[in-house]
């Protein structure tokens, strides 16, 4: 029996040296600072190789170099972080500085190229290899049902209908595009990897690991959900660990 697997039969996971993985995918809220203090833990345990950041375009990784790396308003500088639209960029610099010998890669798919799946779809945005990322067929219908109704309630129920596949579309080729960074983060470096996402990308049964899953079935995946305040979480993970929640305002008060 593998460690991971031992791991998972005696619900070891939390305390698991996660080295023997080959990926580590490290799900998160993205405003919640506990979470990213969790993930700088992991990382700084698990030494990656390599790190792919779903808040990075490819572009942006490029800029994270070795004199940036430890200097954190130099870096969010370098990254534009301030107009990225993401969470202030000092709860994700200790990341970074976890394994400050990983090489860093992103897989953020802009807004203008999400925006083109409404049009073409996510075979065609994705180019070469969707079929092998299983963008070329569609979702099991009950399946596509429920992602189309956690669209909706992650918007405040304020979506015009007919969005909702679209946005199930985008979902699933934002999952393929990091899919697609941990396979050539994967051969670059030659692992392991570390992934820093989204909860709804890290789930393993239709997030990431599932696109993995098909790509590469010899990968060793090991996924970490966090939710706050023993909140029961969306989606299968490896092991689940609870923070208190962020204070934030009412996401939903705009649409009121």
């Amino acid at each position: 029996m593998s460690l991971r697997a031992l791991a998972l039969t005696f619900g070891l996971c939390a305390a698991l040296p996660v080295a023997a993985q080959d990926v580590v995918i490290l799900g998160e809220v993205h405003d919640n600072p506990a979470h990213h203090a969790e993930q700088a833990a992991q990382v700084a345990r698990f030494q990656p190789a390599a790190i792919v950041f779903e808040m990075l375009t490819e572009d942006q990784a490029a800029q994270v170099t070795t004199e940036l790396r430890g200097d954190a308003k130099a870096l969010a500088e370098a990254l534009d972080w301030a107009d990225s639209g993401w969470p202030d960029f000092t709860m994700y610099h200790p990341i970074f500085t976890a394994a400050p010998e990983a090489e860093i890669y992103g897989a953020l798919v802009p807004r203008p190229i999400a925006r083109e799946v409404f049009d073409i779809g996510p075979a065609k945005v994705f180019g070469e290899e969707a079929a092998r990322y299983g963008l070329h067929r569609g979702l099991d219908p009950a399946e596509q049902a429920t992602r189309e109704a956690m669209q909706m309630a992650a918007h405040c129920d304020a979506l015009p209908e007919d969005m909702l596949p679209g946005m199930v579309a985008v979902q699933r080729l934002r999952d393929a595009v990091l899919a697609r960074a941990v396979i050539r983060a994967m051969d670059e470096t030659g692992g392991p990897v570390a992934v820093i996402t989204g909860n709804g990308h890290a789930r393993r049964d239709w997030g990431v690991p599932a696109v993995l899953a098909e790509v590469a079935p010899d990968l060793d995946v090991w996924v970490l959900g966090q939710t706050e305040d023993d909140r029961p979480i969306e989606g299968e993970f490896d092991t689940v660990k609870s923070a208190p929640a962020a204070d934030r305002p009412d996401p939903c008060a705009a649409f009121q």
